[in-house]
């Protein structure tokens, strides 16, 4: 699990019957101090966040645990939305 900024979102016409219905986002993952650290992935969301806001991200295959009994094909979910974060370094 990691965390991650919503920094865009995915529009796609063609895609596997069982993605139809979820929105596919573009999320950059972050450091507990909001700096970006790797790559951008594109994520499945099951909470309904929006650009700009911090988030909490699931790898692998539980990420497609939160649309059982639904199969979803998604190696990567956006599981929260961050309202607060303490940091203590």
């Amino acid at each position: 699990m990691y965390l991650g900024r919503v920094v865009g979102r995915v529009t796609s016409t063609v895609k596997h019957p069982a993605l139809e219905g979820h929105r596919l986002l573009v999320v950059q993952p972050v450091t507990p101090e909001g700096k970006p650290t790797g790559k951008q992935v594109i994520c499945t969301d099951c909470t309904g966040a929006g650009a700009g806001e911090l988030v909490y991200c699931c790898r692998g295959k539980e990420a497609s645990f939160p649309f059982l009994p639904a199969e979803v094909p998604t190696d990567n979910n956006i599981v929260a939305i961050v309202d607060e974060l303490q940091v203590q370094r």
